[in-house]
Order: C-alpha cells, then sequence, then structure tokens
C-alpha cells in the first residue's frame, strides 16, 4: 500500500489501492492492484460494485481515505449511523495497515456475507477489527453494506 493512512488535504490518492486486491484464498505478498483498476473507479461513482466482495474492499478503501461521501451512499439507510463521520488526519484517527478477506458467501441473489480482518494502529496500539458482515443487494441493483458482529482485539 503506497499511504496506508490515506491522503492529506490537497494531496494526491495512492496509486496503490489500499485495499490490496484482498479476496479469499490470496497470497499476501500479492502485489495490491492499482487504486484506479480496483476500488477507484466505485469510489469516483464511475462504476457499482457489482457484489458485495467489491462493496466490501471499496469500504475498506473509503475508511483509509477518509471518504465518508461513499460510506453513507453504500450503507443500508436503515442501518447508517447519523453521527458517521471518518477524520483520517484526526490525531486519534486509526491508522488502516491491511484488509484480510477470509469468506465471502453469497446468500442469494439479494443477500451476502463477507468476513474480513482489518488490521490497524490507534494510540501506539495495533489492533484486529474481525468481521462479519451483511450486505443486501436494493431494487436499484446496488450493494449496501447492512450490519455485522464485529470483534475486536
Amino acid at each position: 500500500m503506497t499511504r496506508p493512512t490515506g491522503t492529506t488535504p490537497g494531496a494526491a490518492p495512492p496509486l496503490d489501492c489500499p485495499c490490496g486486491g484482498a479476496a479469499p484464498g490470496r497470497s499476501p505478498s500479492a502485489p495490491a492492484p492499482r487504486l484506479a483498476a480496483c476500488c477507484g473507479r466505485y469510489l469516483d461513482g464511475a462504476a457499482a460494485a457489482p457484489t458485495a466482495l467489491e462493496l466490501m474492499r471499496s469500504r475498506y478503501s473509503a475508511y483509509v481515505l477518509g471518504r465518508t461521501d461513499y460510506l453513507r451512499a453504500t450503507w443500508d439507510p436503515a442501518t447508517c449511523p447519523a453521527d458517521l463521520d471518518v477524520d483520517i488526519d484526526a490525531p486519534d484517527a486509526p491508522r488502516w495497515l491491511g484488509l484480510q478477506i477470509k469468506r465471502f458467501e453469497p446468500q442469494d441473489e439479494r443477500h451476502a456475507i463477507v468476513e474480513f480482518v482489518a488490521r490497524y494502529k490507534a494510540g501506539g496500539r495495533a489492533y484486529r477489527l474481525h468481521e462479519t458482515s451483511r450486505f443486501v443487494r436494493g431494487d436499484d441493483e446496488r450493494w449496501r453494506y447492512l450490519d455485522g458482529d464485529v470483534s475486536e482485539r
């Protein structure tokens, strides 16, 4: 990952995609795809994520890059928190270090599960966010994050 903490105001986005191209079974040593060829097209609105897996990866990239607008647009309105704010420049902001997709499980044409582990540092300590996320596909055919079961260590 070129810049794991995101971008500073006025800076260009990283060349490599923050998600690293994470997928079940993908080697952690595999090179990260370019942002433009991976999550960038979803973040910029050029395309909608075709599966919950791509949506999950693009949402991770949005957290890294501080793209609250994208996070809100891809969160089911029934569960999106009113106080969602991602300030990557805040002194206590997490510094995202990497994403691993443990499993991707389409349940039917409208529901899917993605289990992932995201590593980050905050306050000088390292953490692992392990979540099993649920995604729904709306009438507009777009995938949205619904909710998830989280465990932090």
